[in-house]
């Protein structure tokens, strides 16, 4: 068969479609005549060529045919050639795809029998054993097994049996339909092999050094090892722990120790004819490479006990007895073990893991970082670091999740909720694939290497081996990518969690939540009935429940964040009703665990704010909330519109229309609510977010009333204004405020006055009603006492009325008022006239006259005296008190009436505003305004607390400064105070009262 005739042409054409990259050197390879004794000629129709077809590397696999026809025995090779099934499939799969392994072959092609066993992996740690000690010669009965076959003659033997081993358990592995599956099981068959290739060494040793019996040495197996998850290549990492034999000096048993873990590790990786395993890798004992080689049990403790860093706590998580006296390695294991799930207690435990990860990243190459699948982002160490670190932390109170194994450890956290399904399962495939890819890359050459490569030729082979779809270089590189994405983003969010430097930080009694240690730490942090805090908990946590179980995970950290708040036993009921009202929905708990601030805010504004607990109750989806500070983030008017526009556009019902609308401000004042208790320092966006909540609602509520009326035989009549006062006009809304309004309408041309009248009185009582009736939404307080002649007069006035009324009977208080009027609902056109109407009544030309000031002073007097609450003190009320509301808005309102005409920038309905106006103009210095200000926030904010931390936005107690130091405490804190700032509140309060009122006393009252 020549490459120049017809027949080498059908046959490049051939191999070509069937996936072999360089055709023409492997036509050639066909026709060898070694390969032909034992197949016969291989023509283009061939099974044979069919079956490499198949492989990963066809060009490979046909290569090490040719090797191994040299020097096996063709009768041998023909058996496993000639008989397609499992034998055929598992030597073309070995030699397609990995080239060590027919070097092997080729070196010792009688091990082509090892091919016909088609379960290595279901062989025990214990039969494997027995295959590597029995190479050497040793009784693997004999508690310390000594090697009869010594020297490098032993050392061969144990290798040979070790890669003969392995081609059988490679066969397996490469032969599997789903090789992610396999994956575990091959992991675990490599790391009983590497174990019983450290016990055949050990008895290698023991032949070597005549004083073996001196010592009783153990090795510990570490990292991938100790978890039984090995590589097909990677340094066996261990610890050598030893004990004198009865009646031997330490010191000499030690000595010995040493050179017997030398002797062993040399039968591993030292210079022989047959390859080296790998390297043994004792640099995880204590001081490191730096340390002695081989310590007692003792001497391990005593090092662990007081010098052990983190990361050394976290490395002993996967050790385990792999080879030599089992009973010293176990007493090692005992003395150990409980120290790796008490290391978490100590002072920056997580953080130093978290650093450790970060250290390992920045350690990669820059020419790596993007194909590193073992340290890089993204890579298998995120997976492990992240497993690990989660079951350290949690593992102390729970031996369910303490597995060595990364995949089974995943599986527990997952089962015992402390890492979501969906993530767990994602992060599981993500690892398989990522050990896989590892896997393969290393058993082309059998060497030690996690880069993936760049060749097309080598991706394409990895894609074939690892049976990605479609097999193909790009294929690898699109899953890697991935893969890498997703695991980056599973590892910020799990590894980074918040919640895992709270939970480490709690003590062994902290963390318990058994009755007696959970009412001695609740009493201890400020409970006031730990008793009935422990049957809340009780019924969090008691059962088998997913959700029992991630309650009982976030509940330790929770009840601490629920004492720093001013009312703990009352945030830990709230949380309780939250719970059984979301607890079986998907993301309520899911977001607690794994959000970065969520936990910690619910707890907060739990234990802080009644009004807050009662709003999330309302409407527990607002939970969420917490994990976004967007969505905390105030609405604008243009925004909060925009859905009132969609709720009256799909609504044809008046009163659940109504009812939307009433649910929006409330839903607005719950967002303003949470946004200022877990951020209490934007109380000016909170008092501007509840004005524009209340503006829209009452355009809505005009609409609908408006539209009902259009509907009626009359049709619409006359267009209405509603004019915001007070408060709400000076956009300084309050969670207790009520809307303060005035309706203004004015009929269409041509319309019976009367008539028209008749319909807006209807309008305005419409809109009264329908955000004042009970319901299943707060209701909206429409007071409209404020218009001319109070509740004696007409609810609404076309502007002709208005103007007669202001020109002919309006008295000066009525101007006052009028100084905060804005209109918020309603034709632009017809509330630019209202302005233009009583513009010149409440900015009049030259000020307002003497009269009208004495009249304004008298009234706040009068008021003064009559108003205030009998009982209460007058330095305490922060509306009519002494330096408090009313004295900053009158003091400012009187500046406004006398100065407005010429000065501009005091025509403005906000009290701040007009304030900082006078002070530009001069009408007041730079220090009474500061001190104005000052009492106006603190009376604002404190006002505004109380409701926040009573949840009632009425009665008297609403409007005065509390006697009560835990009161005190609580309204501090809400108002960003450090704890235990009661005190410092309430005479901050009575400071800032008594400067203020001393300036209304010059400026007022003149």
């Amino acid at each position: 068969m020549t490459d120049g005739g017809r027949p080498a042409t059908t046959l490049r054409t051939r191999l070509t479609r069937l996936g072999f990259t360089d055709p023409t050197a492997s036509a050639h390879r066909v026709g060898d005549a070694d390969l032909a004794r034992a197949v016969g000629p291989l023509d283009p129709s061939s099974e044979l060529l069919e079956a490499l077809g198949a492989v990963a590397s066809p060009d490979d696999a046909l290569l090490g045919l040719t090797r191994i026809a040299t020097t096996a025995d063709p009768d041998a090779l023909a058996r496993v050639l000639t008989t397609p099934g499992e034998h055929r499939d598992s030597l073309l799969a070995v030699l397609g795809a990995s080239t060590a392994l027919a070097d092997h072959l080729v070196r010792h092609p009688a091990d082509l029998t090892a091919l016909t066993d088609t379960h290595p992996l279901h062989d025990h740690a214990a039969t494997v054993r027995t295959e590597l000690l029995e190479a050497v010669g040793a009784d693997p009965s004999d508690p310390a097994p000594v090697a009869t076959r010594t020297g490098d003659t032993g050392t061969d033997l144990m290798r040979h049996a070790y890669r003969r081993r392995l081609l059988r358990i490679a066969a397996a592995d490469l032969t599997s339909p789903e090789p992610l599956s396999l994956m575990p099981r091959v992991g675990a068959a490599l790391a009983d092999l590497a174990a019983a290739a450290l016990e055949a060494s050990c008895a290698l040793a023991r032949a070597e050094h005549p004083d073996a019996g001196d010592v009783r040495l153990a090795v510990i197996g570490m990292g991938k090892c100790g978890g039984r998850e090995l590589n097909y290549v990677s340094d066996v990492d261990v610890i050598y722990v030893a004990e004198p034999a009865d009646g031997v000096d330490e010191e000499h048993a030690l000595a010995v120790g040493a050179r017997l873990a030398a002797s062993l590790a040399r039968a591993c990786s030292g210079p022989s004819t047959e390859p080296a395993l790998w390297p043994v890798d004792a640099g995880l004992r204590p001081e490191g490479k730096n340390g002695p080689l081989v310590r007692t049990v003792a001497s391990h403790v005593a090092y662990y006990e007081r010098w052990a860093k983190t990361w050394e706590f976290q490395a002993l998580l996967k050790a385990r007895p792999v080879a030599g006296d089992l009973d010293v390695a176990r007493a090692y294991c005992e003395a150990l073990g409980p120290m790796v799930w008490q290391a978490v207690e100590r002072e920056n435990f997580v953080e130093d893991s978290q650093a450790m990860r970060r250290r390992v990243e920045d350690h990669v190459p820059a020419a790596e970082a993007d194909r590193q699948l073992k340290l890089g982002v993204g890579g298998l160490r995120d997976v492990e670091f992240t497993v690990q670190l989660l079951q350290l932390v949690h593992g102390r109170a729970d031996d369910a999740i303490r597995s060595p194994s990364t995949l089974e450890a995943l599986a527990a956290l997952s089962a015992r909720g402390y890492v979501g399904r969906e993530h767990a399962a994602r992060l599981g495939v993500c690892y398989r694939l990522l050990r896989t890819l590892e896997h393969r890359i290393q058993l082309h050459r059998l060497r030690r290497t996690h880069l993936l490569p760049t060749d097309e030729v080598d991706l394409r082979r990895l894609a074939r081996s690892a049976r990605l779809e479609p097999p193909a270089a790009e294929t690898v590189s699109r899953r890697w990518r991935t893969v890498r994405r997703d695991v980056r983003h599973l590892h910020e969010e799990l590894f980074y969690r918040p919640l895992l430097p709270a939970t480490a930080s709690l003590s062994r009694e902290e963390a318990s939540l058994a009755p007696d240690a959970a009412r001695a730490r609740l009493w201890a942090i400020g409970y006031r009935d730990p008793r009935g805090a422990v049957r809340h908990i009780a019924a969090l946590t008691e059962g088998v429940s997913r959700r029992a179980a991630i309650q009982r995970q976030l509940l330790p950290v929770l009840l601490g964040w629920f004492a720093e708040g001013s009312d703990p036993d009352e945030g830990l009921l709230a949380f309780r009703r939250l719970s059984e009202e979301l607890g079986t929905t998907h993301w309520y708990l899911k977001l607690l665990r794994d959000s970065g601030i969520a936990a910690h805010r619910l707890a907060c504004v739990l234990s802080t704010s009644k009004y807050v607990a009662d709003a999330l109750a309302r409407s527990p989806e607002s939970v969420a909330w917490l994990a976004d500070d967007a969505e905390l983030a105030a609405r604008d008017v243009e925004r909060l519109s925009g859905e009132v526009d969609a709720v009256l556009t799909r609504s044809t019902d008046p009163i659940a229309a109504a009812n939307l609308l009433r649910a929006l401000r409330r839903r607005e004042m719950a967002r303003t609510a949470v946004a200022e208790v877990v951020r209490p320092d934007e109380v000016t966006v909170a008092r501007q977010a509840l004005t524009a909540a209340t503006d829209v609602t009452l355009v809505g509520a005009l609409r609908i009333a408006e539209h009902e009326a259009g509907l009626t035989e009359e049709g619409l009549l006359t267009q209405s204004v509603i004019v915001a006062l007070g408060r709400l006009g000076g956009r300084e809304a309050g969670y207790g405020s009520d809307a303060d309004v005035l309706f203004v309408h004015e009929p269409f041309d041509g319309v019976d006055q009367a008539r028209a009248q008749a319909q807006a009185v209807a309008v305005a009582m419409r809109v009264r009603s329908l955000l004042g009736a009970v319901g299943p939404e707060p209701a909206v307080e429409v007071d409209a006492d404020l218009r001319p002649e109070g509740r004696n007069g007409p609810l609404t006035r076309t502007l002709s009325s208005y103007r007669e009324y202001y020109q002919r009977w309006s008295s000066p208080w009525e101007a006052q008022a009028l100084l905060r009027a804005r209109p918020v609902a309603g034709p632009s056109s017809l509330a630019r006239g209202f302005v233009e109407l009583v513009d010149p009544v409440r900015y009049p030309a030259g000020g307002a006259d003497a009269a009208a000031l004495r009249e304004v002073r008298r009234l706040k007097a009068r008021m003064e005296s009559e108003r205030l609450p009998r009982g209460v003190e007058p330095a305490r009320h922060l509306k009519l008190g002494r330096g408090a509301l009313s004295d900053v808005e009158w003091t400012v309102q009187l500046l406004q009436l006398q100065h407005a005409h010429a000065v501009p920038a005091l025509r403005t309905p906000s009290t701040l505003v007009a304030l900082e106006a006078a002070q530009g103009a001069g009408l007041v210095d730079e220090d009474d305004a500061g001190m104005l200000r000052d009492a106006w926030e603190l009376c604002s904010r404190l006002r505004d607390a109380l409701v926040l931390l009573s949840g009632r936005t009425g009665g008297a107690a609403a409007d005065v400064l509390p006697h009560d130091r835990r009161a005190l405490g609580a309204l501090a804190r809400l108002l960003g105070y450090p704890p235990g700032s009661g005190g410092e509140l309430e005479e901050t309060y009575l400071r800032t009262g008594r400067r203020a009122r001393a300036v209304v006393e010059r400026v007022f009252y003149g």
